[in-house]
């Protein structure tokens, strides 16, 4: 059982990126969000619900996006520049880093976003 100071720690943290200046968005193996921070909703102009809805190729739409998924997942980590759509259809370049993960046994896809 984690001490009472590593529970502390992990709420300061969950909550710090939740409200964090960078986006950050969780995806499983089939591209669908299954977490994202509150600076990543007002990004791409969505609800928390909403953005749980959709898949990484709705809010990356570009053709590449399904094979860059793949290589990161192949790879373990994927950076670069991309184009987002947001909810009002509008393009938003933004920078990211993706990496793999493990949280409570399952393989996660953990990506940051920074507008430019």
């Amino acid at each position: 059982m984690p001490s009472p100071e590593t529970l502390i720690q992990v709420g300061l943290l969950g909550e710090a990126i939740d409200q964090g200046p960078v986006g950050v968005l969780v995806a499983d193996e089939n591209m669908r969000y299954i977490a994202a921070n509150q600076f990543a909703c007002v990004l791409l102009g969505y609800t928390r619900a909403e953005l749980l809805e959709l898949r990484v190729t709705d809010v990356a739409p570009a053709p590449e996006s399904p094979d860059r998924y793949t290589e990161m997942i192949r790879k373990g980590y994927l950076a670069g520049e991309t184009e987002l759509k947001h909810a009002e259809g509008r393009a938003i370049s933004a920078n990211y880093v993706a990496s793999k993960t493990v949280v409570a046994g399952m393989e996660l896809f953990v990506a940051v976003l920074l507008p430019i």
